[in-house]
């Protein structure tokens, strides 16, 4: 299964995918073991959603991408130099736990990634962590790890108080002097890089002198919760990863919704967030992602103890095929214009996939964004779908949410952060606001 998987990600750069052809070839295979290495992005398979009481269960995840590969790419998509250095990121589970594990990917290296060593503490203030709560994380009972790849691998269960909202700090130092080529590209999330050494064990802030805004390698923390407990994952593209949103602030509309689960007593639902920016749901780009049909299994669906996915993407798809080509680093690559069957046949697939897995799937309207009429006409088309296509098991109105009531073409301007396509801190509390909460606890509409 996942040779089909690679050589369909291959053939896809260039041309329209096949929606039918790649779901046949995520769905045919059983589930990998929870803990099997594999080549394919991916790598650790998580179980199927279990019922058994208090099973591990995601409280902090993103989405692995590649970084774009070419000698021209502008430094905003280029990853730092970190060999022989220490890389301290920043995370805030959004579910409580004594017992935690965190997960490395090396999806999109093209050689060994070896983690000397890693570690994890309650996070301070910037680099600094508190240093009577940091404990080293083991591989195996080993100190270090060397991850294939296309592989992903998780620490070892490791006892340490998680707390839903406090800040943990992920440390890891690695000696490779090639740049990372996995991240995930815009964390909306500022991270620390050391002077040159280990690291490691070190509270002091003084000690990373260096920051950025990406993450690397962290692909997720999973938790044993105090109480039987489950996980929302909300994937997407830039407007779910929470582009133009205040950084370092949580005001992604995902972390909107952990708070309003939080404030209404569920503190046993965490959130998830595996949006990307620039992601599309049928075509594959060098800078933006895989395409959301083909890492749905692993980004969703392989998520520790999920239980209900809420779909947001579209407005790319619509996009990108009328953006004209250019020499260098092209991000939009491929130049596709998509019709409203193929877009709905791509979110049926996604349909399809969740239900194998009987996990529940959320639809959401695509908001408006500014679009010339030929585009426009096939938003308000894919809109309508999603509303009364009774495809999903239920839906969201994003679109009613943001628009402005005398142009609805056109977000309201005080949820629009300028650019006509993203919301601005007020218009991502208005998305988390719009989510009904009985519908993604599956307890009602």
């Amino acid at each position: 299964m996942h040779r089909t998987l690679r050589l369909v990600l291959r053939l896809v750069l260039c041309c329209t995918v096949n929606v039918a052809a790649v779901l046949a070839a995520a769905t045919a295979a059983p589930p990998v073991a929870a803990q099997t290495l594999s080549n394919a992005p991916g790598g650790v398979s998580a179980p199927h959603p279990s019922s058994t009481a208090n099973a591990r269960v995601g409280a902090w995840a993103t989405a692995p991408q590649a970084v774009a590969q070419h000698p021209g790419a502008p430094s905003f998509n280029r990853a730092p130099a970190v060999g022989g250095r220490t890389v301290r990121q920043i995370v805030f589970p959004t579910l409580s736990g004594n017992e935690v594990r965190v997960r490395f990917s090396n999806a999109y290296g093209s050689q060994p990634l070896v983690i000397e060593r890693a570690s994890l503490a309650v996070s301070l203030r910037g680099a600094a962590v508190d240093a009577a709560s940091l404990r080293n994380l083991t591989f195996g009972a080993q100190p270090g790890a060397r991850i294939a790849p296309g592989a992903s691998l998780e620490s070892d269960p490791l006892p340490f108080a998680v707390r839903a909202g406090t800040p943990l700090a992920v440390s890891l130092f690695t000696r490779e002097s090639k740049t990372p080529t996995t991240w995930h590209k815009i964390a909306q999330q500022t991270a620390f890089l050391s002077a040159a050494g280990d690291f490691v064990d070190n509270a002091q802030a003084a000690s990373f002198p260096s920051r950025f805004t990406n993450t690397l390698w962290l692909a997720g923390l999973s938790v044993v919760p105090e109480v039987p407990s489950h996980a929302i994952v909300a994937i997407g593209d830039s407007i779910t990863d929470g582009m133009r949103s205040t950084l370092n602030a949580n005001r992604r509309w995902p972390d909107g919704l952990a708070r309003r689960l939080e404030s209404a007593g569920r503190r046993d639902v965490a959130v998830l967030n595996l949006g990307i920016s620039g992601n599309r749901l049928l075509n594959d780009s060098p800078c933006y992602g895989e395409r959301l049909i083909a890492r749905f299994r692993r980004d969703a669906l392989e998520q520790p103890g999920v239980k209900t996915v809420v779909v947001q993407i579209g407005i790319n798809d619509i996009n990108f095929g009328y953006v004209a080509p250019h020499a260098g680093l092209d991000c939009d690559v491929p130049h596709v214009i998509v019709t409203v069957p193929e877009m709905i046949a791509g979110y049926q697939s996604l349909i399809a996939a969740a239900r194998a897995r009987n996990v529940r799937i959320v639809g959401t309207t695509i908001p408006p964004g500014k679009l010339p009429p030929e585009r426009e006409a096939v938003r308000e088309a894919v809109n309508r779908w999603v509303r009364t296509g009774g495809a999903f098991d239920g839906v969201i109105d994003f679109d009613a949410a943001l628009r402005d009531p005398s142009q609805p073409t056109r977000m309201l301007p005080r949820l629009d952060s300028g650019d006509g396509t993203h919301p601005s801190d007020a218009g991502y509390a208005a998305m988390a606001d719009a989510v009904p909460l009985p519908l993604v606890l599956g307890t009602g509409k």
